[in-house]
């Protein structure tokens, strides 16, 4: 589309892919009349990491976005997460060990192409009502609390000045509005890095090959572990193995800078991401036959950082343009949900005639808690005990069964208005902040332990931690109970060794 020099419009959002998309769907949903424009930079949009959903943003994307049928149509439906663990010892697939579900998932998530995926979900928003400007770039953004933001762009056609009077940063990793107003922070207490491709002759998880070659091995579990996110997992380190319908499969790994050093050397980043998996013997059965696609290749140092302000009357950031915390357990398309969600709400809001003021101060309070809370508990130094299967079993059972109760489970009861509410933000959720936080601070003091002591991965080979799912029932509960009691067990029979130790 072209536009005039000076043409207003009601909201510009700046980026097209799921983010700006979903923030644009919910905005013309809500406000009927609402002009908005969306100005994406590319001519096409690609893949990317994010494929994995979990159970908020599938509720998200299903029931919010209406987007059900076209997820079952053209995409995978994800089998949960599942976990591998080596040592010294381990030698084979077999002997590794393993932790996952028992059966298959009861509540619906999805693993996605991010380029067919993010390109209909932006198709569906114009086809409601959103301009869309595009290849273009936004060299500028000039903000005015309460009044019209500037927004100057460059397109084919050159250089354009437009005005609105809400700009939407989903603008993803490149955090537009973050950087040029300076609210953008690294988080140096989390220096994670990233290699990752997309690759073809992955092994079939669910094949006759390994089911003849590891019988009790494939006889073990009654779910289908192809279609689940795989984690092939290290100390200090894990990857990702993601299925893409098609047949291509998403590898990468994360890891640690403190605890990992990445192969220093003269091959390429395929050929050092190809080799450091073939070292663990889960990566070396799968990718025997498998090729990168060297087109595709993909490198990031630090990768975790956090905007310090997430709106102002007038702003507002959603995705990675306002935080990206950590791939594990793939949390970012949850973050999409509650930010995309409160974003058009606190538009609606100003739109509506409602004071900006405490609405503005309460989203940044809401946020910047949610996103240092969800850290603190969850993922930090959690890569100090990650590559222990013992210690993960009991974590991901606790933080799998506080995820479904506490936050899973609020759409399903409250529909949107559970979206509005970002995790560990409120009064009630404190209790299970602190919880977490500290069996994740006590699983990191007992893995510094092991590594001191060199028994670090002496309990990872040839067991199986196979969980019979999440319902959200009561009975669920039960669940917890047991994982809070190994956690008693462990604390009384080696953890009282690091209770005097530095957290």
């Amino acid at each position: 589309m072209t536009i005039d020099d000076e043409r207003s419009y009601d909201v510009v959002i700046v980026g097209g892919a799921l983010s700006g998309a979903a923030t644009a769907t919910l905005l013309l949903r809500q406000n009927p009349g609402v002009r908005v424009l969306i100005v994406e930079k590319s001519a096409q949009l690609t893949r990317r990491v994010g494929e994995a959903t979990v159970e908020v943003s599938a509720y998200f994307m299903g029931r919010i976005l209406g987007l059900t049928q076209y997820l079952n149509e053209h995409h995978l439906v994800k089998q949960g997460l599942r976990f591998w663990f080596t040592s010294d010892e381990v030698k084979n697939l077999e002997e590794a060990s393993e932790l996952g579900g028992q059966y298959q998932v009861r509540l619906p998530s999805y693993q996605l192409d991010r380029a067919t995926f993010d390109e209909e979900v932006l198709r569906r928003a114009c086809a409601a009502g959103a301009d869309l400007l595009r290849p273009a770039s936004v060299m500028n953004v000039q903000l005015s609390s309460g009044q019209d933001q500037t927004i100057t762009l460059k397109n084919g056609e050159g250089s354009k000045t437009i005005r609105a009077r809400w700009v939407v940063d989903a603008s993803g990793v490149g955090a537009l509005l973050a950087r040029k107003e300076g609210w953008w922070k690294s988080n140096t207490a989390h220096p994670t890095a990233a290699a990752w491709s997309r690759w073809k002759g992955v092994k079939d998880w669910d094949g006759r090959e390994l089911a003849e070659k590891f019988p009790k091995w494939a006889s073990a579990v009654y779910s289908i572990r192809g279609t689940a996110t795989n984690h092939v997992i290290g100390d200090g380190w894990w990857s990702w193995w993601i299925p893409l319908k098609g047949g291509d499969v998403s590898v990468g790994v994360v890891f640690d800078q403190r605890l990992v050093e990445w192969p220093q050397d003269d091959r390429g980043i395929g050929d050092r991401l190809k080799a450091f998996l073939m070292e663990h013997p889960v990566g070396r059965e799968m990718l025997a036959d498998a090729e990168f696609d060297a087109a595709d290749l993909h490198w990031r140092k630090n990768l975790a950082y956090y905007s310090t302000t997430f709106a102002g009357d007038g702003f507002v950031l959603v995705g990675d343009a306002a935080a990206f915390m950590d791939p594990f357990y793939s949390p970012g398309m949850d973050w999409i949900s509650f930010t995309a969600t409160s974003a058009a709400e606190l538009i609606a809001a100003q739109r509506r005639g409602e004071p900006m003021q405490e609405r503005v101060e309460r989203h940044n309070r809401d946020f910047a808690n949610s996103h240092r809370r969800w850290f603190e508990a969850v993922y930090k130094d959690k890569y100090e005990y990650m590559g222990e299967f013992d210690l993960m079993s009991i974590a991901f059972t606790l933080d799998l069964g506080f995820y479904y109760l506490g936050i899973a489970s609020q759409p399903f009861k409250m529909g949107i208005r559970a979206l509005l509410v970002p995790p560990f933000s409120d009064w009630a959720s404190r209790p299970f902040f602190y919880l977490i936080r500290a069996y994740n601070r006590r699983f990191a003091q007992i893995a510094r332990r092991r590594r001191r002591l060199g028994t670090i991965g002496k309990r990872n080979r040839g067991r199986r931690c196979l969980i019979p799912g999440f319902t959200l029932k009561a009975t669920d509960v039960g669940l917890l109970v047991k994982a809070m009691a190994k956690w008693i067990w462990l604390e009384l029979t080696e953890g009282w060794h690091s209770w005097r130790e530095p957290g």
